[in-house]
């Protein structure tokens, strides 16, 4: 057993893995100053869930590769992807894709403009295709 102590971290010095989203839009607040019965219940039924977490990805693209390809990657190796350059990119919401955007730069860090959201119907139809 060696003497050196295993590495811990407190949550202080983990780095803030919260996205950094600027709406489009105020966010959707319930006013406070209206009683709880004044609200109807599809207010109240929307502002009990405005606090849940989503887990909200970006696909750029896909590969398909071999565990023999995957072994030899190393650093400066490039995966090729289904997509070309430029192409839009999907967006998706706990696993379900919502929207297609474009990949912009905003204060040296890299996010979407959201150029088509998606309708469930259209959602719907894509997959049984």
């Amino acid at each position: 057993m060696s003497d050196m102590a295993s590495p811990t971290f407190s949550e202080q010095s983990l780095p803030d893995l919260e996205p950094k989203v600027q709406p489009s839009h105020p966010p959707l607040r319930r006013e406070t100053s209206l009683p709880e019965e004044a609200l109807s219940d599809e207010q109240r039924n929307l502002a009990m869930i405005m606090d849940v977490i989503l887990h909200v990805s970006v696909e750029l693209g896909r590969a398909r590769m071999t565990v023999r390809q995957v072994l030899d990657l190393d650093q400066d190796s490039v995966i090729e992807l289904d997509r070309l350059a430029g192409e839009v990119v999907d967006v998706f919401v706990n696993e379900h894709l919502i929207a297609r955007g474009e990949v912009v730069v905003v204060d040296d860090k890299f996010g979407v403009r959201i150029s088509e959201l998606i309708a469930p119907t259209k959602i719907a139809s894509t997959i049984s295709a």
